[in-house]
C-alpha cells in the first residue's frame, strides 16, 4: 500500500472514526467535516493533501530511529507505522489520555516496533543527535514554549536527519486566524505567539542545511534537513 493509500484509509484502519478529534484530523465523520470545511477552509482533498505533504520526510521504506513528537491520538501515523517494521519508533506526549489512544491503536494493530514516553517536548529525555526522523504533526501551534522546543527537536536530531512535520502559521487563511484568535485560544487549544510562512522559513533555515516549507490553508508543511 502506497503512503497516499495508508493517508486516505487512517481512519478506517485504526476504527477510531467516531472519535471527535480523530474525526476531524482524517476527515471522516460529519462534524469532522463539518470543522474542517468552516475552521480550516479544507475539503477531503486539501486534508490528504497537507497529511501527505506533512509526512513526506518519512521514507516508505524507512528504517532508522525516529521520534514522534507530540503523538496526539496516533490516529494518522500508526497506519503509516504499521508498514515500517523495521524502524525504531518513539512517540512523546505530555497528555496521558492522547498517549493511551495511539497506544491502543498500536495494540489494535499489531504493531511492535513502537514506545510511548509520556514527556516535555522543551525538555527531551534523549541524548544528542539520537534520532534520524524528528516529525511533529499538528503541535507546535499548541507548545506554550517553542523556542524550546525548536532547540529540542534539533538537539536529538543526528547531523544530516530530517526534521518535518505541519502546524498552524498565522496569516495562511484569514478565516482560520479568526478562529484560532476568538476560540482557539481563549480555551487554551493553541498557545500565541505564531509562526507565519515567511518567519518559519527564516527560522528553519538558520538552523537547517536544507529546508523546505509549503502551507494548505493555514498549515505549514515542512522538511528540513539537519
Amino acid at each position: 500500500m502506497n503512503r497516499k493509500d495508508q493517508i486516505r484509509n487512517a481512519y478506517k484502519v485504526t476504527g477510531s472514526a467516531s472519535n471527535f478529534y480523530d474525526g476531524m484530523m482524517t476527515y471522516s465523520t460529519f462534524l469532522g467535516k463539518a470543522i474542517c470545511r468552516i475552521v480550516w477552509n479544507m475539503d477531503g482533498e486539501k486534508n490528504r493533501s497537507y497529511i501527505e505533504q506533512a509526512l513526506s520526510g518519512v521514507p516508505e521504506d524507512f528504517s532508522g530511529d525516529l521520534l514522534e513528537v507530540p503523538v496526539g491520538t496516533g490516529v494518522l501515523t500508526m497506519p503509516i507505522y504499521k508498514y515500517l517494521p523495521d524502524a525504531r519508533i518513539t512517540c512523546l506526549d505530555y497528555s496521558e489520555a492522547m498517549m493511551r489512544s495511539a497506544q491502543a491503536k498500536a495494540e489494535h494493530m499489531g504493531i511492535k516496533n513502537v514506545s510511548f514516553i509520556q514527556g516535555d517536548v522543551g525538555a527531551l529525555p534523549f541524548p544528542d543527535e539520537n534520532f534520524d526522523t524528528v516529525l511533529s504533526l499538528n503541535g507546535f501551534h499548541a507548545f506554550p514554549d517553542k523556542e524550546a522546543a525548536y532547540r529540542e527537536t534539533y538537539r536529538v536530531l543526528k547531523k544530516g536527519g530530517t526534521f518535518c512535520g505541519c502546524f498552524y502559521i498565522k496569516g495562511g487563511c484569514p478565516r482560520t486566524d479568526w478562529f484560532i484568535k476568538n476560540l482557539y485560544e481563549p480555551k487554551g487549544f493553541f498557545t500565541p505567539p505564531y509562526e507565519t510562512e515567511d518567519s518559519l522559513r527564516e527560522r528553519l533555515s538558520d538552523m537547517y542545511s536544507s529546508v523546505n516549507v509549503t502551507h494548505v490553508e493555514g498549515i505549514a508543511c515542512f522538511r528540513c534537513i539537519k
